[in-house]
């Protein structure tokens, strides 16, 4: 009897752990994670994800880049999505962060299903790789099992990238968070969708040396893309006007983003430098292809890139939590 009881308790103790998120403390996210907790969590965020793209597609970047930013800010713990008076979100970097409404409606959806199971950080990372498929780029394995953070500081922004980082201080904020050269060019090849404000990159048409008179242009870009763009953003004209980023091609998730870089058609001039310095260039010769180089695939390397991203500072359950509402710490 006393045999038969301890074999209970050890099957009962084991369902626990693979059914309660992070149920040892852990924090070790791996694919299927909610496969017995919450069977249709993925499909939950997929078509959620997939309602709002059919009313506006330009919720696909958005989200994607609304994951990047959350990784590289206390990791991977759904702080962007707090609400505050000094929380990541009020910070300059994010203010053009949008899409907060899918990954609530997702979130609301999920706490139906499964009440306090799926966290806020697991819906955004699925929701970046389900906008990535939905715009014709791979798909790939989520590796699950996040708890949410409870600190969100807007002073933790200058963490981020910047639209005029070189890219040594782009390499040096990336190895900061455990990521390599290839992650970089890799990462900001997500660049292949969306859009961008005008006052992020104006002074490359305008006034790009602030030590000389008249109008200095930014020598990087292609004179005909420099026609182009003045024409989208005249000087003194609407700053928060959108532009693509990958001219030509900002609606499917593909190389002309690189080809772009390569011919002067950079927008920010943190992409373009991708293609100025030697020290990234090659990499983006290996996206492109050129010959005599070993061929990189960019869809396959993304997808390995957003895996490794997506593990940045995971939160142990001492730490962590399991958000019943995204923009609020329980």
């Amino acid at each position: 009897m006393y045999l038969k009881s301890s074999i209970l308790l050890t099957i009962l103790l084991i369902a626990l752990a693979t059914t309660l998120p992070n149920a040892q403390g852990k924090n070790v996210p791996r694919v299927g994670y909610y496969s017995r907790s919450c069977p249709r969590a993925e499909s939950i965020v997929k078509k959620t994800v997939q309602s709002h793209f059919k009313s506006d597609a330009t919720v696909a970047p958005a989200l994607l880049r609304m994951h990047f930013h959350d990784c590289f800010v206390q990791g991977c713990d759904g702080s962007v999505l707090l609400d505050g008076p000094s929380t990541e979100k009020t910070a300059g970097p994010n203010q053009g962060l949008r899409g907060w409404e899918v990954i609530d409606d997702a979130k609301k959806k999920l706490e139906a299903a499964c009440p306090g199971v799926v966290s806020c950080a697991d819906i955004l990372a699925l929701a970046a790789r389900d906008s990535v498929v939905l715009t014709k780029g791979i798909d790939w394995k989520v590796p699950t099992g996040r708890f949410d953070g409870r600190v969100s500081l807007a002073s933790e922004t200058s963490a981020l990238p910047g639209f005029r980082d070189s890219i040594k201080v782009q390499k040096e904020k990336f190895k900061n968070l455990g990521l390599n050269t290839q992650d970089l060019v890799t990462l900001v090849g997500g660049h292949t969708i969306g859009t961008t404000a005008c006052q992020f990159f104006s002074y490359r048409l305008y006034n790009f040396n602030t030590t000389g008179n008249g109008d200095v242009t930014d020598p990087a870009i292609s004179p005909s893309f420099l026609s182009q763009l003045k024409s989208l953003c005249p000087q003194n004209g609407d700053g928060t006007k959108r532009v693509d980023l990958d001219t030509g091609s900002a609606n499917l998730f593909d190389t002309k983003f690189f080809k772009n870089l390569k011919n002067g058609r950079g927008v920010l001039e943190s992409d373009q430098m991708l293609w100025t310095d030697a020290s990234t260039r090659s990499l983006v010769q290996r996206f492109l292809g050129v010959r005599g180089m070993q061929a990189l695939n960019f869809n396959a390397e993304f997808g390995r890139s957003m895996v490794k991203m997506s593990k940045i500072g995971l939160k142990p359950a001492a730490k962590g939590e399991i958000r019943r509402v995204c923009s609020v710490i329980n």
